[in-house]
């Protein structure tokens, strides 16, 4: 018998055993009611935890619009954000002290790395001056690679704390969240963390808030989050410098959709700022983006994991999800206004986002084609809750079946290849990132070319095309002055031009150059870091398209060409990366029978060969006294033999060679 129906069978058996005048009237036998008498002795286990709930309920039920906040934490890469949002979380209740750290930051490799990748949130209730307090707090990126993150966590905030390292100062990522901050007209509220750094300089630091930014340093507080130092001074400055949000619960709904992410039991769940009305299980709202209705299931708020909650109210953000389901993520437009069903004529929408654009392409293959199916799906999971990544399907001729995908950076890049690594356990061959490039033709058609091995091959003039055109980004770099010399010598190498320099301290210089795209993301950080031994960091937006002498590079093997390895470089670097390229790709190639020949050719020009020798028998083994001419027969006739079979050989090259190149 089934497990399930055991309580019934033993129900049904007791009630066969009663007397006859206990049984029921009707003569039906019902054996739930011997059931929920079992079950009434298990269930007071589990009513402390739904009185917790409802005292929650109330409290934040009885505060009022005027006494909500809604801010985020905003600073360089490791500047301790994550750290100070649990000081935060610990302080207000909301979390168990001593617990584990980094509580906001969900995925393994944010942990690992140290890094918030995703922006998270959470809600607080805090008690000042007898009063209390529903506070909204965002914890987002530092890296430029998700500065679209950051944007959004501010279209749900009414302030933001600008948080600054007491040791490291003032940094390129901290100067540009600055000006996104400003251009969103929130307030600042300047903290300097670390302070009890022996290398901390707190007046330094103040003094470069002060002189960079034009804000008034005086009331900046002081914290230490790591050892909780005067971390219970940061919530009252919240509260009284950051205004409440604007909004009137009696009005027609209106909600913004920040952001969402997917659950296999859900579908897709968004994170909503909710600006006018009001929204409950059971409403029936609208889209403006794509026009479709649904039914709202469950709302709630994040405290810090996804707790439900009977409505939701206008300055609130929470999370909600639909009955049935949202099935497809492509529905749940970041940025987009619901409604409830009737409303659609007297709402209007919100101003959206502007939708994140992929930086960097590569090309990802299974090692195993075997393995194409189970990398497939592991792919489209993580696309699922990271929208910014675009996928498109291709096939390369060397590596078999594959994806183009497109990122945010670098980073971002790296980031998504661990999650599939250690998430998934996919064992993958990734090529090195590629940026698009613009090729306008002469009859005025414009076409990007995400994928180098697309690339026009013949020169400018010739077939059909006009201009070549690559993308330029505005870079901003911070470091001590005593690396000055070696950055802008660095920056020159990498084609860059020149666009300000600027002393904002005595040893503390900004410096701006427009670089090209594909230098930067060739490991143009990782070398910044080394010249300036960790002291710099750099910050990057996009400029413009320029006109260039680019030019495919491209590796063949026998005359045949490699189109996983293309590339699109200046001119300038042809020659060397072509050198580097066969020196490299012959160490991967094993010998064959046959003479292989590896060229690197830039267009139709051939800038670097490498040949590898084929194994050769000894074929004046057996003569020991015989005459020139005879040997000279037998080496002509071997030669012959080389031909013919490199003629119809074809070489194998294994994907450990592949491997082996395209490894870093």
């Amino acid at each position: 018998m089934r497990p399930c129906l055991r309580p019934f069978a033993r129900a049904s058996e007791f009630h066969r055993k009663l007397p006859l005048r206990i049984l029921p009237r009707h003569g039906a036998f019902d054996p739930s009611l011997i059931l929920q008498r079992s079950l009434s002795r298990v269930w007071p286990r589990y009513a402390s935890s739904s009185r917790t709930v409802s005292e929650l309920e109330r409290r934040i039920s009885d505060i009022p619009l005027e006494r909500f906040r809604n801010f985020c934490i905003v600073a360089h890469v490791d500047h301790g954000k994550s750290t100070l949002s649990d000081r935060l979380l610990e302080l207000t209740g909301t979390i168990e002290p001593g617990g584990k750290k980094q509580v906001l930051d969900k995925l393994d490799v944010e942990r690992e790395r140290g890094i918030t990748v995703k922006a998270q949130t959470c809600s607080m209730i805090y008690n000042y001056k007898g009063e209390d307090y529903l506070l909204h707090l965002v914890d987002t990126p530092g890296h430029v690679d998700f500065r679209a993150e950051v944007s959004r966590s501010y279209a749900s905030c009414g302030g933001a704390i600008l948080l600054v390292d007491a040791s490291q100062g003032v940094q390129a990522q901290t100067v540009a969240n600055f000006y996104l901050a400003f251009a969103q007209g929130l307030h600042l509220i300047p903290i300097i963390n670390k302070v009890d750094l022996p290398s901390a300089d707190a007046p330094r630091a103040l003094e470069q808030i002060r002189t960079t930014f034009e804000i008034d340093s005086e009331n900046a507080v002081m914290v230490s989050a790591k050892t909780g130092l005067n971390v219970e001074a940061v919530l009252p400055a919240v509260i009284e410098k950051i205004p409440a949000p604007e909004g009137d619960h009696l009005k027609p709904l209106r909600l913004l959709l920040v952001d969402s992410w997917y659950s296999t039991f859900k579908g897709v769940i968004l994170l909503v700022r909710v600006f006018d009305g009001q929204v409950q299980a059971g409403d029936q709202v609208f889209s403006f983006a794509t026009g479709l209705k649904y039914i709202v299931g469950e709302v709630g708020i994040m405290y810090p994991d996804q707790t439900p909650q009977k409505r939701l109210r206008a300055g609130q953000v929470g999370y909600l999800h639909f009955n049935p389901g949202m099935k497809r993520s492509q529905e749940a437009k970041v940025g987009d206004t619901y409604t409830t069903v009737g409303s659609e004529k007297e709402v209007e929408p919100l101003p959206g986002f502007e939708e994140p654009k992929s930086m960097v392409f590569v090309a990802a293959y299974p090692v195993d084609q075997s393995d194409y199916g189970h990398l497939e799906d592991s792919i489209n999971q993580i696309v699922l809750n990271d929208r910014s990544v675009t996928l498109q399907k291709e096939y390369s001729e060397a590596l078999g079946a594959g994806w183009r995908l497109g990122f945010l950076g670098t980073l971002h890049c790296s980031v998504f290849e661990d999650r599939l690594r250690q998430e998934h356990g996919a064992t993958i061959i990734i090529t090195p990132p590629t940026v698009p490039f613009k090729v306008i033709r002469t009859d005025g058609k414009e076409e990007i070319i995400q994928n180098p091995a697309d690339f026009p091959d013949k020169d400018v003039g010739s077939s059909r095309v006009a201009k070549l055109l690559e993308p330029y980004v505005s870079v901003t770099i911070t470091l001590p002055e005593e690396y000055l010399g070696k950055v802008i010598e660095m920056c020159e190498s990498n084609r860059g031009e020149q666009k300000e320099l600027q002393f904002f301290t005595a040893t503390q210089v900004i410096l701006k150059y427009d670089l090209p795209l594909a230098h930067l993301v060739d490991d143009f950080f990782g070398k910044l870091k080394g010249v300036t031994k960790g002291y710099a960091s750099l910050d990057y937006e996009e400029a413009e398209w320029r006109e260039s002498n680019i030019v495919k590079l491209q590796l063949l093997v026998n005359k045949i060409p490699v189109d996983a390895v293309a590339r699109v470089v200046h001119t300038s670097q042809a020659e060397r990366l072509g050198r580097q390229w066969v020196t490299k790709f012959r160490e991967h190639v094993d010998r064959q029978m046959f003479e292989v020949v590896i060229q690197a050719t830039a267009g139709k020009r051939i800038v670097a060969r490498e040949t590898i020798k084929p194994f050769r028998k000894d074929v004046l083994q057996k003569l020991h006294a015989s005459d020139v001419s005879r040997r000279r027969k037998l080496l002509e006739k071997q030669k012959e033999g080389r031909k013919k079979l490199r003629a119809v050989g074809n070489i194998a090259i294994d994907q450990k060679a592949f491997q082996g190149f395209l490894a870093k």
